[in-house]
């Protein structure tokens, strides 16, 4: 009887040893997936968190254009009340009152030297291809060759 019960307390310890190592090994494989499991929580919320900026910042925007034009249309209608005034008063127009409008001509100082600009006249400025190059014509003196 002692081999059959020897037997008998062998299988249970082989079992009770194997459910130990599956609960073992079945805890360390899961601390992955768990940490896996957190990192999708958190990288869900981030997104949420993103997406709530994401309109907030729109609306801001939003908010923002308006205050422009509101800005816009005020600084409109002071320049109105401005030349308005000054045509009633008879003085002169001030300067700076018309920021938009772009004078066709230079300014010249009293030397009547025109002031610098930033563009050309036509299309041939300076950026175009053929700036600074003299016409081609046959009888033009070519530099010698060494």
């Amino acid at each position: 009887m002692e081999q059959s019960n020897i037997n008998w307390m062998l299988a249970i310890a082989c079992l009770l040893a194997g459910v130990g190592v599956g609960a073992l090994g079945y805890h360390l494989l899961n601390a992955g997936a768990r940490n896996a499991q957190r990192l999708r929580q958190r990288l869900a919320e981030r997104d949420r968190q993103l997406t709530e900026l994401r309109d907030g910042a729109g609306e801001r925007l939003a908010r923002l254009a308006e205050l422009a034009e509101a800005l816009g249309r005020d600084s409109q209608t002071l320049r109105e009340e401005v030349a308005e005034t000054t045509a009633r008063l008879g003085g002169e127009r001030p300067r700076g009152l018309d920021l938009t409008a772009a004078d066709a001509e230079p300014k010249r100082d009293e030397d009547g030297v025109a002031a610098p600009r930033d563009y050309a006249d036509g299309n041939r400025g300076t950026l175009s291809e053929d700036f600074g190059l003299k016409s081609s014509d046959a009888d033009a003196p070519q530099p010698p060759r060494y």
